[in-house]
């Protein structure tokens, strides 16, 4: 099986994270949460996975990144600058894409 380039994966992970927790905090955001779903769905494909959550797991096991350890890289490195809120909603892109909600 051909897999996808660990700093891909990664980057949708991390991705994947970010919306999950804008999604979290604000639920009735649709932004939010149909982008989350989007990057979901793109796990999927990357990991030939059926399921988001499947998804994530075959990711970290890909990556060798357990949650414990993302914690402690995140701790260590601390928060990214220049988040955008889920509420500004699209980019403004002319591709259509939305904004990602990681620097």
């Amino acid at each position: 099986m051909l897999l996808p380039a660990k700093a891909e994966v990664a980057r949708h992970l991390e991705l994947y994270r970010a919306w999950e927790r804008m999604m979290l905090a604000a639920p009735a955001d649709r932004a939010a949460r149909g982008n989350f779903e989007d990057t979901g769905y793109t796990l999927c494909v990357l990991m030939g996975k059926r399921c988001a959550r499947e998804a994530v797991h075959a990711a970290e096991r890909y990556l060798s990144v357990g949650p414990g350890a993302r914690r402690r890289n995140r701790a260590r490195v601390g928060p990214a600058d220049g988040r955008r809120s889920a509420k500004s909603g699209r980019s403004g892109r002319s591709d259509g894409l939305a904004a990602s909600p990681v620097a």
